[in-house]
């Protein structure tokens, strides 16, 4: 069983190796009493009218024997087919997880890309710093893409750089407000996480509109939870946020789901004439 253990009819096997068994060790036993008690006629004679109860004896023995192997084996087996199995799911989340990271990145470089093409005439000292800036973006999320995990110090300053970039192609449009206090700097989220939840904000607030508008992202720690909030205007006649998260925010709600198996962690709402996506954490100890 060790060598060889069939998936299917695992019990027809038990008993045919069993029976099998079984006699084997009568017959290599029937021979080894006979030749030992070849002179004791009375003794062969109770040994020849005990036959059917040694061999069941024999049976009942070796098929106990059968089965607890059967019943290692079987355990060893699954054992062995769940961590395969884990293994499997752990690379194809992992997979998952990159490919939804990747996806993030063309559309923003696309952008950038434009932004530098129409700044090379008017103004060559705004494109090449954009360029940098840029350059410097990208590099970090080379660096990001071996990290499961980030602190939220970390996340603020390339989401900063982020949003240096973007302050360049909407110039005054565009203002910011990050709120946190230094406890929550250290606590954890997923790498590259709050880049596509602003870029979503940018998208609802400032592509319908003319006027400047403010992007608020605020962090705090409630229980064992780091709260992400990000606020952006909209307008009600022209954005419709609620229909849809579109696919920065479906993608952050994928993504936690694979982390966390939940899907309570992402949430949004109007709030007047504000769109509020909140996020929540779970510190891992």
């Amino acid at each position: 069983m060790r060598y060889y253990l069939p998936r299917q009819e695992k019990y027809w096997y038990v008993l045919t190796v069993s029976l099998g068994l079984s006699g084997i060790c009568f017959l290599i036993a029937k021979g080894v009493l006979w030749i030992i008690f070849n002179d004791d006629p009375h003794y062969l004679q109770s040994f020849s009218q005990s036959t059917g109860i040694r061999y069941g004896i024999s049976f009942l023995l070796i098929g106990c024997f059968s089965m607890m192997s059967l019943l290692w084996y079987t355990q060893e087996e699954q054992k062995t087919m769940s961590e395969r199995k884990a293994d499997a799911e752990r690379l194809a989340k992992d997979a998952e997880l990159f490919k939804l990271r990747q996806q993030l990145q063309p559309h923003f470089l696309f952008n950038s890309l434009n932004s530098i093409s129409a700044l090379t005439g008017t103004q060559p000292e705004k494109a090449r710093h954009m360029i940098q800036q840029l350059s410097d973006f990208l590099r970090g999320t080379l660096k990001k893409d071996d990290q499961q995990w980030s602190t939220l110090e970390e996340e603020i300053q390339y989401l900063r750089l982020y949003l240096d970039i973007e302050k360049v192609r909407f110039g005054h449009r565009l203002q910011t407000e990050i709120i946190y206090t230094d406890e929550v700097l250290l606590l954890k989220l997923p790498s590259l996480l709050l880049q596509p939840v602003v870029e979503n904000a940018i998208k609802f607030g400032l592509y319908d509109t003319t006027g400047e508008i403010l992007i608020k992202l605020e962090a705090t720690k409630e229980n064992n939870y780091l709260k992400i909030m990000v606020q952006n205007p909209f307008d009600p006649e022209t954005s419709q946020p609620l229909k849809g998260t579109g696919f920065g925010l479906s993608s952050i709600q994928r993504r936690l789901f694979l982390l966390f198996a939940r899907q309570d962690l992402l949430k949004t709402h109007k709030n007047q004439a504000n769109f509020i996506t909140v996020i929540l954490i779970p510190q891992i100890k």
